[in-house]
């Protein structure tokens, strides 16, 4: 019996420890292979992986990711984390619309559940791509409890690089193989500072050793306040504002278009006529039709557009939806996809976590606490890491004039000028390569054969490329990046 008791005593003291050690040695990350997705009508003819990685010191943020196999050689091929812009818009953006193996095929809504066709001009052909859900509250990811749901510019730096550390610690075959980061819009703001951690973390030989090679940006984010004074000399080249009305308000407001000044009542009328002259053109991509946009605008966000009279805009739904022939109901389709049970099992989703996908959640609760990324940019410069920054030319979000405002302001020299790049023989944009390692590029449109019909029977193609360059010139963007990424001359 005292035996007995002994064991019995020693158990219920080992107990606890047991729970402890479970607790403390469940994984970070979890992952599972997915093969078959609804709506696609075959088995998934690349290898998609989806999965969540435990961030923060209690693991309290779970972000959900997708990861895409390189199609060419996964082995050898570069790793590309690829960051959504918003804040808040799901990675799902830049698998279906952007640059993943996959598109929403755009027809008119049935009740259906959407079909899902192959994008013949997917970055999955060259590279290994991780499309991750960031911040928490983004896509599929979410917070344990209210307070890790709180975040913002600082640190979400900090959870992507905990992200990307711990994945490549749970898939140690990549852990040799050249690694990128890339982004566009918003994340302009937040990737060069993600570069400059992971970049630190190695000169301070944390693990895992990250084999940082460089960056990309499209229509990047970059200084919030001065890129707005940009969007007046970019309409007037445009044509959407006349000569006088530009002159004008170059005389009235001076340099800083944007500073507002109530006693200047000049610069506020101009202004108010340029507003009024502009509120039916879709900023995203000037020459595109001006659509229900089904959340509010990301000028109104990020762009931290304000009034005439210096009060923030009100951020409203819009009360229609997109009409076919619009490319936002494209995006429509992925809210009823995203939405359907079958989809998230599918993807393997943890039940109970996300209420309502959404494919923009611009109501996170967010500090904006990184006013420009122009400093990362610089020290970046100074370290030898390869960067593309690429604009597509009809987007007056960031204009392609404020991307190039900001590099000239690094003071680089230029060591291959101003030309154009080619697509089959026509001209797909324009490129300078400075002497820090940095190619800016611009992306028009190169060819007729590659005019993307955002629905299946538009007639309103747009020509050149708008704030998402990949999602408006598929094949030029897609040219683009495997040039540069085999650093190659674009």
């Amino acid at each position: 019996m005292a035996e007995l008791e002994a064991v019995i005593k020693f158990f219920f003291l080992l107990f606890p420890l047991m729970l402890l050690h479970v607790c403390c040695t469940q994984r970070a990350v979890s992952r599972s292979v997915v093969k078959f997705l609804p709506g696609f009508q075959r088995p998934l003819p690349f290898e998609l992986e989806t999965g969540y990685v435990g961030v923060d010191e209690s693991e309290d943020v779970q972000l959900f990711y997708y990861f895409v196999k390189s199609q060419g050689n996964a082995k050898e091929d570069p790793i590309l984390l690829w960051l959504v812009g918003g804040p808040g818009c799901s990675a799902l953006s830049g698998l279906v619309y952007e640059i993943g193996p996959i598109n929403f095929e755009v027809v008119e809504y049935n009740g259906s559940l959407p079909t899902l066709v192959l994008n013949p001009h997917s970055w999955t052909q060259v590279a290994n791509i991780i499309f991750v859900d960031m911040p928490a509250g983004t896509g599929f990811s979410y917070a344990r409890t209210t307070l890790a749901s709180v975040t913002g510019d600082s640190r979400q730096v900090s959870q992507t690089d905990q992200f990307l550390r711990k994945w490549l610690m749970d898939h140690p075959e990549f852990l040799s193989n050249p690694v990128y980061i890339g982004g566009d819009s918003y994340s302009g703001i937040t990737l060069p500072a993600v570069v400059q951690q992971l970049s630190d973390g190695n000169d301070k030989d944390m693990e895992p050793l990250i084999n940082l090679k460089g960056y990309l940006l499209g229509n990047p984010v970059t200084d919030r306040k001065a890129e707005n004074n940009w969007d007046f000399p970019f309409a007037h080249g445009m044509g959407l504002i006349s000569d006088e009305l530009y002159e004008s308000l170059k005389k009235s407001c001076g340099r800083e278009f944007t500073i507002i000044d109530p006693a200047n009542v000049e610069c506020l009328e101009h202004k108010q006529s340029f507003q009024e002259l502009t509120s039916n053109i879709d900023f995203a991509h000037v020459l595109e039709p001006n659509c229900v946009f089904l959340s509010p605008r990301p000028r109104e966000i990020f762009g931290e557009r304000r009034t005439l009279d210096g009060s923030s805009p009100e951020l409203e739904i819009e009360p229609s939806l997109p009409t076919i022939g619009c490319r936002s109901y494209g995006y429509l389709l992925s809210k009823y996809w995203a939405n359907d049970h079958k989809v998230q099992e599918a993807l393997n989703v943890r039940k109970r976590t996300k209420e309502n996908w959404q494919r923009c959640n611009y109501g996170l609760p967010y500090s904006h606490d990184i006013a420009t990324s122009i400093q990362y940019h610089a020290y970046l410069g100074t370290k030898d890491y390869r960067s593309l920054i690429y604009s597509g030319d009809h987007d007056m979000i960031v204009p392609f004039l404020a991307t190039q405002a900001w590099i000239r302001s690094l003071n680089y020299s230029i060591i291959d000028d101003w030309r154009a790049w080619n697509l089959e023989g026509q001209v797909a944009g324009y490129t300078r390569t400075y002497s820090n390692h940095m190619t800016f590029a611009t992306v028009k449109a190169s060819s007729s054969s590659h005019i993307f019909c955002f629905t299946k029977d538009s007639s309103n193609s747009a020509h050149g490329a708008g704030h998402t360059a990949p999602e408006y010139r598929p094949a030029e963007c897609f040219a683009m990046f495997k040039r540069w990424i085999s650093h190659e001359l674009l």
